[in-house]
């Protein structure tokens, strides 16, 4: 077993290091088949910086575990099969909870290392699926390192947390469900951390209709990317240093985008913050900061809709305590 791990010798070197492409997505969908839901879309107007701005949100946070990212996991251990009964994942928050969900769903063992800041209420929901929680570090990377090493060391499966074919295939599924929900090919806006939904999104819809990424201001990892032509680190701020979690675009995230124009718009905290309270006070719809994010750049103004056009807004995540008023 090499240090790549045991779900790269499950997959293949070529699949591992290899794009992602719409028949990956479609293959996704046929083994998430009756083991992910097919969340529901809301058509609807929200107030925007000029008025009332027609939208349609896509309800992603309904997903089992609250967050889309269980799609991917999913998707990863049903491809791998039974070469594994042991997995090992770095997560900040979401994709450890997905992971031990997937793995719980699938009978295998799970254990999720976090940094030290990870939030309480993310770790608890990674137990309450019977996960091994293991703290290192500060930082996702340096969680992550160290699930390479225990990955190696046990002869587990190691996910990624967005940066694996498997897993942006099965975010991908989400696309994929949009095309028969949603008439027309209208824009869809989707979050930005590590990559994994919108690398998902872009490889499923290709040039059928744009993909939006929207990040905050204080993490810009797609942005920066654009900009350097490569994946770069970027040093988190705002709410984004408050929340352990990508501070790099995956590698497929970033093909997926130059090969499909995938476009970068920054959104401020300030924006963040006022959707996702706008979010609760008008619809009683409860999502973290991550989940509000593509939300915002409709509420703000940092992208606005040509005449006629109803965005897709996917509301992506929900592992959060309840401190809104």
């Amino acid at each position: 077993m090499t240090d790549r791990g045991l779900f790269e010798d499950c997959l293949g070197e070529d699949r591992v290091a290899g794009r992602v492409y719409r028949s990956d997505v479609r293959a996704a969908r046929k083994r998430l088949a009756g083991r992910v839901r097919k969340t529901p879309v809301f058509h609807t107007s929200v107030l925007g910086p000029n008025g009332p701005v027609p939208v349609t949100l896509k309800l992603e946070y309904l997903q089992h575990g609250g967050t889309f990212k269980v799609r991917g996991s999913l998707n990863a251990l049903l491809e791998c099969g039974r070469s594994a009964d042991q997995v090992v994942i770095a997560s900040g928050g979401n994709a450890g909870i997905a992971a031990a969900l997937a793995a719980a769903q699938l009978g295998k063992g799970c254990t999720v290392v976090v940094p030290e800041s990870a939030p309480h209420t993310k770790v608890a929901a990674m137990w309450s699926y019977g996960a091994e929680v293991l703290w290192h570090g500060t930082t996702y990377t340096e969680a992550h390192r160290y699930a390479q090493e225990l990955a190696v060391e046990r002869g587990a499966m190691q996910l990624h947390a967005y940066d694996l074919p498997a897993v942006v295939a099965g975010a991908g599924v989400i696309g994929l469900e949009l095309a028969e929900q949603v008439r027309g090919r209208p824009p869809v806006l989707a979050g930005v951390g590590g990559g994994g939904l919108i690398a998902g999104l872009g490889a499923a819809l290709g040039r059928r209709q744009p993909v939006i990424g929207i990040e905050p201001e204080g993490v810009p990892t797609l942005h920066a990317a654009l900009g350097a032509s490569r994946p770069v680190e970027v040093r988190a701020a705002g709410l984004g240093a408050e929340v352990p979690g990508a501070i790099r675009i995956g590698d497929i995230a970033l093909d997926v985008a130059r090969r499909y124009a995938v476009r970068s718009l920054l959104v401020t905290d300030d924006a963040i913050v006022t959707a996702r309270d706008y979010l609760w006070r008008e619809f009683r719809i409860v999502v973290e900061f991550s989940g509000a994010t593509a939300f915002a750049a409709i509420q703000s103004g940092a992208y606005v809709p040509a005449r006629g056009e109803r965005p897709v807004v996917v509301l992506c995540g929900a592992n959060t305590d309840l401190d809104i008023g």
